[in-house]
């Protein structure tokens, strides 16, 4: 048997010595393993460096280091006035700036823009940072109180009446359309052959509209009572109140509730009155600034934020909509949907413009630009509705039925288990269809309304900045508007989606 020693296990010689490991970190590692390490990723990015060294450097060439700077006028963005390749005319976009951003708004008045958008973002900024508290609070001052102080801020004029004067005014324009169709198909019977048919028809409807006219009376009069008072706004504001907290009070379960739905109500509504009597609502308030005035970035984020604003709710009833059990709400919202999604924008804005008023009675009018906020909201609804539904989709089936287990009723099961999650689905889809919104809105310059796109065209016309960089600058500076607003929504909506996927994460 050989003996074995200690000896036999120690090496005598040195290890020779090994190539150091190939670097995988850092810049050098980067470009050693995703930009090197296959002939296909060579060649991939030999074109890459190709397109950055013909399109980017160009651009940055054209924008910054052959750019105007300053100047009085077209002479300054000329080359034989500059003495070398002239790139882009800034000057340009300092004297058109006011125009881009407020449109042919009234200088003077200007500041009304700036309180308006200086108020958004306050009220914005709490909402989109979680970690801050009262984001009820802030929600309904942003959502219900900031639209109506911006509406008056920026157009301007007062109120002459309150809640009842309102409900008042609405039942009366729906009395007169009856009446009016009634009386339309009545004259349309004397030159038809199914005249009696139709006369029947329109007496009928024509009956109905009186009858309502009758059943308003008592409302009509009160309002015509408190208008002819010195201080009708104030006595219908009062009214109002009292007859909106009492309701809330029974609705919130009466005295077993305690004051709190109460003492909310009486809150809400003395905050209303410090607004009406700050602005000056009950004395005309402030000057009125027609909205043929507007443009630029006022009438791209008015219509971008109301779009935005407006079509999520319509989207999620019409997504439960179509899920309903009820044959008459699922077909509504069947044929709401395909007919909105079967006709492109364009169209869409040009029946709002151009077509509704047809339709209104003859001493009912609605702005234009309200027109158009009508038709991209319900437009967008729609495609809001289909990604919602996606979202109801993918939530488990079990999820419903374990909350019927637990006895909620299906108000509490959607709005407290089914709806949170679809939302959390579905929020790359509804931020793509928000962004494409944003984009969307240079189509209403179509219809005679100068957004930051249609405002931009409109100051080519001038003939003292008429250069051949003119209008690749003023191009280049609304696209770097766009591309702000549309990557800081996507960067948010990855913060939000990361956030609040925490419990999906690896």
């Amino acid at each position: 048997m050989t003996d074995i020693t200690a000896s036999s296990f120690v090496r005598e010689d040195l290890v020779a010595e090994r190539p150091a490991p190939v670097k995988t970190a850092g810049f050098l590692g980067f470009v050693r393993t995703r930009l090197l390490n296959s002939p296909t990723n060579i060649l991939l990015t030999i074109l890459g460096l190709l397109l950055i060294w013909y399109t980017v450097i160009p651009t940055i060439k054209f924008l910054l280091v052959d750019a105007v700077w300053s100047g009085k006028d077209r002479t300054a963005c000329l080359a034989e006035n500059a003495g070398h390749p002239v790139g882009a005319c800034w000057p340009f976009i300092q004297a058109k700036f006011p125009q881009l951003f407020y449109g042919f708004y009234p200088e003077a008045e200007r500041w009304r823009v700036n309180l308006t958008f200086a108020l958004g973002a306050v009220l914005l900024l709490p909402l989109l940072i979680p970690r801050l508290p009262a984001k009820g609070s802030n929600a309904g001052l942003f959502f219900f109180a900031f639209p109506a102080v911006a509406f008056f801020l920026l157009h301007g004029g007062g109120i002459t009446g309150f809640g009842v004067s309102w409900v008042a005014g609405l039942l009366q324009l729906f009395a007169d359309s009856i009446s009016g169709v009634g009386e339309v198909l009545v004259g349309l019977s004397k030159a038809s052959a199914a005249g009696p048919l139709l006369w029947a028809i329109g007496g009928a409807i024509a009956l109905v509209g009186t009858l309502l006219h009758w059943v308003i009376f008592p409302l009509i009069w009160l309002r015509d009572q408190m208008q002819a008072a010195g201080q009708g706004l104030w006595l219908d504001f009062l009214i109002t109140a009292v007859i909106v907290s009492v309701i809330l009070f029974m609705l919130g379960g009466g005295a077993r509730a305690g004051s709190r739905p109460l003492i909310a109500s009486l809150a809400t509504f003395a905050g209303i009155a410090a607004v009406i009597k700050l602005m000056g609502l009950d004395h005309g308030g402030m000057p009125i600034v027609d909205t043929r005035l507007w443009g630029g970035l006022l009438v791209t984020l008015v219509i971008a934020i109301t779009g935005i604003v407006a079509s999520l709710p319509i989207g999620i009833a019409l997504a439960l909509g179509r899920r309903s059990t009820i044959p008459l709400i699922r077909i509504f919202s069947i044929t709401y949907i395909e007919f909105w999604r079967g006709v492109p924008l364009i169209t869409v804005l040009f029946f709002a413009t151009y077509m509704l008023p047809l339709f209104l009675p003859g001493n009912f009018t609605v702005d234009g630009l309200v027109r158009a906020l009508i038709g991209v909201s319900l437009f967008t609804g729609a495609y809001q509705a289909e990604n919602l539904r996606g979202g109801l989709a993918a939530v488990p089936r079990g999820q419903e039925e374990a909350a019927s287990a637990l006895g909620l009723s299906w108000w509490k099961t959607t709005s407290l288990i089914v709806l949170p999650q679809a939302l959390r689905h579905v929020i790359p889809a509804i931020v793509n269809s928000f962004i494409s919104l944003f984009k969307d809105t240079s189509l209403v310059s179509i219809v005679a309304l100068f957004d930051l796109l249609g405002s931009l065209r409109a100051s080519f016309a001038d003939p003292v900045w008429t250069t051949p960089s003119t209008a690749f600058t003023g191009f280049a500076f609304i696209g770097i508007i766009y591309f702000i607003f549309c990557f800081g929504m996507s960067r948010y909506s990855l913060f939000v989606e990361h956030r609040l996927n925490a419990h999906r994460r690896n």
